[in-house]
């Protein structure tokens, strides 16, 4: 496995997925597929992993896009503290985020290994694992590591964020056995 590259052992939180379709960034571009990572600060290892990612991105572009030296100042790193960052809100809270993007669909897979098709099975506030890889960038002068996505699998279900907070087969359970009378009256 590449230095660059970390397939995330512990669960982590998925959020702005952008896995089905292809989406144009705020500042235009490429259409992209992305998701931020919600790693729990708690994941010590794959954090230490990340880092060590990042810093073998960031050893390989001091001579491929930096011009011989690390930069100082506005150097962007992709690895960010949620409790800063996003300060005030819960769903960041206590844990690091990577926004991950790719040009190519991402591959999508269940616990069970099996192809994820339905655009319901996966959403942002779900939980599984990620494999990713850093690359150095320097792109009009702005320079730094970006992540690329790569595969996603989802292990299980959670809390959904944003969008649509249920499903309707929740929302409609009762009235499932309804009986068309019942709307008469």
């Amino acid at each position: 496995m590449s230095e660059t590259k970390v397939v995330f052992k512990q669960l982590v939180r998925f959020s702005y997925a952008n896995v089905f379709e292809p989406r144009a960034s705020e500042e235009g571009g490429k259409l992209k597929y992305s998701v931020s990572i919600l790693i729990p600060k708690s994941n010590t290892a794959d954090l230490a992993a990340v880092r060590k990612a990042i810093a073998a991105a960031t050893e390989e572009g001091k001579t491929s896009k930096f011009g011989g030296k690390i930069p100082q100042v506005n150097f962007k790193n992709p690895l960010r503290d949620g409790d800063l960052e996003k300060e005030g809100d819960p769903t960041y809270e206590g844990c690091y985020f990577i926004n991950a993007t790719s040009v190519n669909k991402p591959g999508l897979v269940d616990a069970n290994l099996n192809p994820i098709l339905d655009k319901a099975d996966f959403y942002s506030g779900c939980w599984g694992r990620a494999a990713v890889n850093f690359f150095p960038f320097n792109n009009n002068g702005n320079k730094g590591i970006a992540c690329g996505l790569n595969n996603i699998q989802k292990v299980k279900d959670g809390e959904p964020l944003g969008g649509s907070a249920s499903r309707p087969e929740t929302d409609f359970a009762e009235f499932a056995t309804a009986d068309e009378n019942d709307f008469l009256n």
